[in-house]
């Protein structure tokens, strides 16, 4: 489970676990804070993975060293529906910034704009905001669904 924590950040489990494995992940933050190679070392006494101890070591652990403890927090959750045993969430108190998939706006502003296509330019300037809502997702889903002309004579 401690292994799940640092890859993860949170972990749900009973109380019981939770608990317990808090001690373990506070031990192991304290020793990522240390960063000697014993602390390395004892780390992966517990940890059994390298990529593990350097992700400790190199994220988890340096965002707590202002904090002298308090690293995780247990919070109780509703029981579980199959045997009615006590839920928590345990979870670093500081967790990381939450990552998006977009590209980042330097590289969106030094991709070139996309061409118009002949049928936007053949459109007059006249209706000037119209034309522009024109190309929204829901105008095109209009028009995909709207009755063809002369569909309705047959």
């Amino acid at each position: 489970m401690a292994k799940q924590m640092i890859a993860h950040g949170r972990v749900r489990t009973t109380v019981a676990k939770a608990k317990e494995s808090q001690r373990i992940v506070d031990r192991l933050i304290t020793w990522g804070k240390d960063g000697s190679v014993h602390s390395r070392r004892q780390a992966y006494r517990i940890l059994q993975d390298q990529v593990l101890v350097k992700q400790l070591f190199g994220d988890v652990a340096p965002r707590f060293l202002d904090c002298r403890g308090g690293y995780t927090r247990v919070l109780r959750l509703s029981p579980r529906l199959g045997d009615g045993a006590d839920q928590a969430l345990l979870e670093l108190t500081r967790l990381p910034a939450p990552t998006t998939k977009r590209a980042p706006a330097a590289a969106a502003a030094k991709a070139p704009a996309p061409k118009p296509d002949a049928a936007t330019e053949a459109q007059p300037e006249a209706e000037g905001a119209e034309s522009q809502k024109s190309g929204t997702f829901f105008e095109g889903l209009r028009k995909l669904f709207r009755p063809k002309k002369g569909a309705a004579d047959t």
